[in-house]
């Protein structure tokens, strides 16, 4: 008969009783640096042998957390600590939009170092079916008499589209990747995770023609913001650029213009940055004859309206203002140029499909995608390549000066080149007076 020793394993003498099962520890290095205990818990000897097995071997391969917060405490943490100091300011105001919303109410509570690939999976599709109006409360938020759906038992099913889905997938594998390089958690389980790749919606840009159309009436009806949908339009301008250019990012002399600037509403509070979103948007751009003429027309317009508002007038560098001098909020934007489209009776696109409509003209008319990448200050040719390496400045101006020409900037300097080449013909072949020519 072989006897069973009593005498407890190799090391095993972490382990005991503890309360209705048992527990052990391992001492461990911290991120900081200290040496401290870590405790493992479990019902039987086997289970806590297993979970202390493994948390040695995770001391032996670098520092251990011993404090391991919840996902919530640490979504905090590093949003404010990494994601403020380093990112810009609606990128960051957008990452803690989707965590309040998105991830914090599902997650929350689950520790850091507990998230499995389970969990990822039955976040990602209670998200894609949870109805948002539901969830934060929409309708209940309304006054008794307005409320029109959830609040009434109606659920209206806003669900998140699957790009929402996937970018809050996208932010959360951001955070536990900075988790991975505290050492607080050892795997990513949310980039374990595979989701369907969402379908881009192309855009349906307007024509040539019915980017005429509009910008023609916003010229008959001397609309405030002419000028800035010509630079939406022509030079494919952002909507917070051309509402952040100033006085000083405009040479009419030379006919260019640098993107510095860029006016954006975040959390409540209207900022002026002093960049543009990505290094390639940071460009001189030369200015063809309908911008010039545009901002010329701009400028003179912006000084009759100081005149008119006397002591009301606010004083600032801003290209485009309200008649008081305030900066144009983005929404205001929105909805004028929405305003504008109804007017000159063409369809309603986004302000930023604008940048498409610009794309399309430049590949309409033939302009090589690199130039047309510097003109609309695509990082990637990809990008650019989708909706359609440094090329030499006078092949852009020649294309802006087409793209002009196509959208009638062009049509004055063709009359001035037109009469000067009469001109021209006349010297060179002066006629009697009976109209024969002189031998």
């Amino acid at each position: 008969m072989v006897r069973v020793s009593g005498k407890r394993g190799n090391g095993e003498g972490s382990i005991y009783p503890y309360r209705n099962g048992y527990a052990a520890y391992v001492w461990v290095t911290t991120p900081e640096g200290n040496r401290k205990r870590k405790y493992v818990y479990g019902q039987t000897r086997t289970e806590v042998h297993e979970k202390w097995l493994k948390l040695h071997n995770e001391a032996k391969k670098g520092p251990v957390a011993t404090n391991t917060p919840a996902l919530a405490q640490y979504l905090a943490y590093w949003l404010k600590a990494v994601v403020e100091p380093n990112l810009r300011p609606l990128t960051a105001a957008t990452y803690e939009t989707t965590v309040r919303l998105y991830i914090v109410p599902f997650l929350g509570s689950k520790r850091l170092d507990r998230l499995t690939v389970q969990d990822m999976r039955g976040w990602l599709n209670k998200l894609a079916d949870s109805c948002q109006c539901c969830a934060q409360g929409k309708d209940d938020k309304r006054p008794e008499e307005r409320r029109r759906c959830c609040a009434k038992g109606k659920c209206c099913r806003q669900t998140l589209s699957k790009r929402s889905v996937n970018d809050a997938r996208t932010i959360l594998r951001s955070a536990l990747t900075n988790a991975m390089v505290e050492e607080r958690i050892s795997k990513n389980v949310a980039q374990l995770v595979k989701v369907q790749r969402a379908r881009s919606k192309r855009p349906d840009p307007w024509s040539v023609e019915e980017a005429c159309t509009f910008l023609e009436n916003a010229q008959i009806w001397r609309d405030n913001l002419y000028g800035a949908y010509v630079l939406i339009l022509v030079l494919g301008l952002r909507k917070g650029e051309v509402l952040g250019l100033t006085w000083s990012d405009v040479n009419l002399d030379t006919g260019e213009l640098h993107i510095r600037h860029q006016l954006q509403r975040v959390r409540r509070r209207l900022l002026h940055t002093d960049t543009a979103k990505t290094e390639a948007s940071e460009a001189v751009l030369p200015l063809p004859d309908i911008c010039l003429t545009a901002l010329r027309l701009r400028q003179k317009e912006q000084q009759a309206a100081k005149e008119r508002a006397k002591d009301l007038w606010t004083e600032s560098d801003l290209v485009f203002t309200t008649r008081y001098g305030t900066p144009v909020e983005p929404r205001n934007f929105n909805r004028e140029f929405n305003r504008r489209s109804d007017r000159a009776d063409v369809r309603r696109i986004r302000v930023h499909d604008t940048r498409h409509t610009c794309a399309s003209l430049l590949a309409a008319l033939d302009v090589h995608p690199r130039i047309a990448m510097q003109i609309l200050r695509h990082s990637e040719i990809a990008v650019t390549m989708e909706v359609y390496t440094h090329v030499p400045s006078a092949e852009t101006r020649r294309a802006l000066r087409k793209l002009g020409k196509a959208l009638g900037g062009g049509s004055k300097q063709k009359k001035e080149k037109k009469g000067k080449r009469k001109q021209q013909e006349g010297a060179e072949e002066p006629s009697d007076k009976d109209g024969r020519q002189e031998s």
